[in-house]
């Protein structure tokens, strides 16, 4: 078996989105070809709400998956497909937007909101695919004690734990706790591209400290291993899935593969018929 290296560290920068949405934004327009097939990662973390209240309005999606996962923190949510609920701790929502939907997120007043979105590319074949809705369940997430390291299984597996299935796109997304100084070893896939975006907390890889709030992109090998700082405990977000290598045309919420394509989402969002 062999570590993977590090081969790129990107620090999540400050941002505001939706209504007025103050967030840590990880990925985006200019790291789609490194960490093809994710596309976007935004960071909350919060303690006061008037950082993230105002929300996300209705808006539209084509192309991508969205997946939005709470640590802490409450989210309500409600789509064009008539689906209505509320995100709470430890729960996640997977969105397939595929030909076109309207969503909108309202985060609720908390302690703390704590947690990530993640847009997930679709393949040319998968773009304008029948959208779907994946409400996530504490009881869905698969959990297990790997050492000292606590790991929730959101999607694929790790060990005996089990996730679930992704609509489209196999993708594994574990959510793992460091206790001060422990560290842990985790499989990589071959042909897969893997990141690591520390949530919570700085961590050792590569022989290096990584301060929290960044994604940290490994090259070829057969395993990531992560090592918390011996004062303070390490929360991570493990991503692994094989890459598209498809062409990118991205405007804001809609994501093709090619501008033409792209050009006629919008067009029919002003015509209303966007919604197939």
């Amino acid at each position: 078996m062999s570590i993977c290296k590090v081969i790129q560290e990107v620090k999540g920068q400050r941002a505001i989105d939706g209504a007025g949405v103050h967030l840590v934004r990880v990925l985006g327009n200019k790291n789609v070809q490194e960490f093809d097939p994710f596309l976007m990662l935004d960071s909350f973390d919060s303690k006061e709400p008037s950082d993230y209240t105002a929300g996300f309005p209705m808006h539209p999606h084509r192309g991508i998956e969205t997946i939005t996962y709470l640590i802490s923190g409450e989210i309500e949510h409600k789509d064009s497909l008539g689906n209505r609920g509320t995100i709470g701790p430890g729960e996640a929502q997977w969105m397939t937007a595929g030909s076109g939907i309207l969503h909108e997120e309202m985060p609720l007043a908390a302690e703390r909101m704590l947690g990530f979105q993640l847009w997930l590319n679709l393949s040319r074949e998968e773009k304008m695919s029948e959208p779907r809705y994946l409400s996530i369940g504490d009881e869905q997430i698969g959990e297990t004690q790997v050492g000292q390291a606590q790991v929730r299984v959101l999607s694929g597996s790790f060990q005996e734990a089990t996730g679930v299935t992704p609509n489209h796109l196999p993708v594994s997304i574990y959510d793992v706790t460091l206790p001060k100084g422990a560290d842990i070893s985790i499989p990589v896939k071959s042909g897969e591209r893997a990141f690591v975006f520390l949530i919570e907390g700085d961590g050792y890889m590569d022989g290096s400290r990584i301060s929290s709030k960044t994604a940290v992109l490994f090259g070829s090998g057969d395993e990531v291993l992560v090592t918390a700082p011996a004062e303070s405990d390490s929360r991570f977000i493990f991503f692994s899935g094989k890459p598209l290598e498809e062409p990118i045309a991205w405007g804001g919420p809609i994501v093709m593969n090619t501008r033409e394509e792209l050009n006629k989402a919008f067009e029919e969002l002003e015509q209303g018929t966007f919604i197939k």
